[in-house]
């Protein structure tokens, strides 16, 4: 990952299936993510899937790939994937990322790491001096309303707007593996 990676951490006071399952569930997933509408499995492709996003009243659409290891000798997991977009309207061309889950005494710290390019030429590298910083918030802000959903039990669609609050979460990596993409992401094929 490029020091331009956007980085979230946060611990949630759950266990590590519920949380491997609220996570890896397209349904779910698409429920406390802000940065989706949809995302669907790509039916006789495992692993494949499509994903919608709105923003602004833009509707921009693309597809990925992933991977996980649900079992590590360290007692943690790790989720891989890789992104793409045709779609003309979208800043993002590729990207790829991690999700590392790693049990905790009071939980489960949830860590991503993702990194993207970006089309538009100089234009796009301009947009996105404004909209990286933008991502980063809403990762994190999805991230604490995953949180506030596990721990209360309130359902995404009805937390206040405001309840989630992105400072909740860590921003950058500590020293060690965190900031670092798993090596299964090197296996993973392009989106």
């Amino acid at each position: 990952m490029s020091r331009r990676a956007l980085y979230v951490e946060t611990v949630i006071r759950t266990d590590l299936d519920t949380l491997w399952r609220y996570t890896q569930d397209p349904r779910l997933h698409a429920r406390w993510d802000l940065r989706f509408s949809q995302i669907e499995p790509v039916v006789g492709s495992p692993g494949r899937f499509r994903y919608t996003t709105e923003f602004l009243g833009l509707v921009v659409s693309g597809t990925g790939t992933h991977a996980g290891e649900s079992t590590r000798p360290d007692g943690g997991r790790t989720s891989v994937l890789r992104f793409a977009s045709a779609d003309p309207l979208s800043l993002i061309k590729t990207g790829s990322g991690y999700w590392r889950y790693t049990p905790v005494d009071d939980g489960v710290r949830f860590v991503t790491g993702f990194d993207y390019t970006t089309r538009w030429g100089v234009v796009g590298r301009f947009a996105d001096l404004l909209f990286r910083p933008f991502f980063g918030w809403m990762t994190a802000w999805s991230f604490d309303r995953l949180r506030l959903w596990l721990e209360t039990g309130a359902p995404p669609e009805e937390l206040p707007l405001l309840s989630p609050s992105a400072r909740r979460c860590r921003r950058s990596p500590r020293p060690g593996k965190d900031g670092v993409a798993p090596r299964i992401l090197d296996t993973l094929e392009q989106a």
